[in-house]
This record gives C-alpha cells, structure tokens and sequence, in this order.
C-alpha cells in the first residue's frame, strides 16, 4: 500500500488562522515511524488533469495569483505562490493514490478531501477538488467506468455533488451533519444528513445501512473514501459525538465492505479542526492504521 505526503509543500498562514496546518506533519511523521517504505512525496498535479474537472480560467488565476478578493475570501487561505502549489501537490496525491489503488487495493492521500471545491472556484478551504480531478484522470487514463464517491467529512460534499450532477458514471454519496456547513447543500445522489450529536452507534448503523444500499446499486471501480475526522466529538466545527473508537470502527467498516467485495479504495483525510493538534494528527492517522490492516 503508497502513501502519499504534500506536508513539506507549505501552505503559508497568518498568525492565528483557525486552519491546523500542523497536523500533515504531525500525520507523516506517526506513518514514517509506521510503516517509512510506504512513504512517497507527491507528485503535482498537471494543467492538463486540473482541466478535466475545472474551468481553465480558474486554474490560471489559482496558478498566477490573480483571484479576486472574494474568491480568497471564499477560499480562506490568502494567495501565495506556496498556496497554489499546495493545491496542485493535494490534488496529484489523489490521483497518485487512486492509481496506487489500482494496483495494490488501497492507496491513501495524507491530505485531500477537497470537497467544497466546485470548477469555477474554490471555498471552505478547498482550492481544487482532488477527487474530481482523480475521478476524471482515471477515467481517462484507465478505463475506469463506475466511480463511488464515498465522502464521510462532517460537512456536505457540496463541490463534488455539483461538478458530478447528472453523471451517471460517478455515484456521489456523502454522510454529514444536517445543520451544518454548507448552509446551502448541494444534492448528492445520495445525503444522509445526521442531527447534532449523532454518537458511534446510531451513526454507523446509518453508515452500514447506506453501504449496503450503495453496493446493492451496482459493482464500483474504485471508491474514493473521504475520511475527515470532524465528525469526532473534540471537533470544534464538528457538531457530532463521534469518539476516537467509533471513527476506528468507521474506517474498518467503509474498508472492510469494499474489500470484501474486491473493489479499490483511495482514502483521504477530509477534515479535522481540533485545537488540540497532536490528538487530531492520531484521529487522522486511524485511516492508514485501518488500511494498513487490510493490505
């Protein structure tokens, strides 16, 4: 199983940024001590890929630091020729990953789940969306006709939902909290939005029962599996009761179900605002333990 890291492309913030930039680091480093021989840098992505899922305007006002001021305020990262590399090393890791998948079952990005980002612009600190772009790559590159979006970040998939609608080769599917970000939610094909401090139970009885449904739907290609944390019950922009077991009880259940059935997974690590920053970068970690188990 490859496991791709961006950390070391740095995307500069200003004192005081409600963003954990810190946890990729903090999160490469519990992999290195891990399992290191699975450890490659990521690649960035290419124009020629980030034009399969994004407007080309878009991509060069990311790329020469000209979006307006509301698309920064949108984005929530200030412009720098640090920024726009990020975004092109998150989305390539992606599409690194998916490929990885292909060939060994499983393929993790230790950064990703960008899906707040649609193909004009970006938003919700999502500058491209990787699984769009990944989704689109694969399709082109590697006949891959039936694609699963399985996005499990506490906030709807708003971007992905939109860039895919009336699709039918990509299935998108996003479990979230109901009252929360984004205010206006995009219709996935299919929601399930959770209430307020929704805990481990009732939430992976909703989880196993959405699987079930989706795998009864048709035989997928690869999955894309958004693993934010946010859903923990530590979140600060979470709003869910999610404990550290439940989320390692999420992971063994998306990937123990798609691999009982022989189907690819890519994981993500979507989302996680704790303060406490070493505690988020472990939650995170879960996602490659769990994956690790399987290989």
């Amino acid at each position: 199983m490859k496991v791709f890291y961006t950390d070391h492309f740095v995307l500069p913030l200003p004192d005081g940024h409600r963003f954990p930039m810190r946890k990729y680091s903090m999160l490469r480093e519990a992999v290195q001590a891990f399992a290191p021989q699975t450890l490659e840098e990521a690649p960035a992505a290419r124009d020629d890929e980030l034009l399969l899922a994004h407007d080309a305007a878009y991509v060069a006002r990311m790329s020469n630091g000209t979006l307006t001021a509301n698309e920064v305020r949108q984005i929530g990262f200030p412009w720098s020729p640090g920024m726009a590399e990020r975004a092109r090393r998150s989305a390539g890791a992606t599409i690194a990953a998916a490929r990885a998948s292909l060939r060994d079952r499983c393929g993790i990005n230790l950064a990703g789940g960008t899906h707040h980002a649609f193909a004009h612009h970006g938003e919700g600190f999502c500058c491209y969306n990787d699984a769009a772009v990944a989704t689109r790559v694969l399709q082109r590159d590697c006949a891959i006709g039936r694609v699963l979006i399985c996005d499990l970040d506490v906030h709807q998939g708003n971007g992905t939902a939109r860039i895919f609608a009336g699709d039918a080769s990509v299935f998108t599917f996003s479990m979230h909290g109901e009252r929360n970000y984004p205010v206006r939610k995009i219709a996935s094909c299919l929601d399930v939005g959770l209430p307020d401090r929704t805990a481990d139970d009732a939430y992976l009885e909703a989880l196993r029962a959405a699987l079930d449904a989706l795998s009864a739907k048709r035989r997928w290609d690869i999955v894309f599996f958004n693993a934010g944390v946010d859903p923990h019950r530590d979140d600060r922009l979470g709003r869910l009761a999610l404990s550290d077991e439940g989320l390692r009880e999420r992971e063994k259940t998306v990937i123990g179900h798609f691999r009982e059935r022989g189907v690819p997974v890519c994981g993500v690590i979507g989302g996680g605002y704790s303060t406490d920053v070493p505690a988020l970068a472990a939650r995170h970690a879960i996602l490659f333990e769990t994956a690790a188990q399987f290989a």
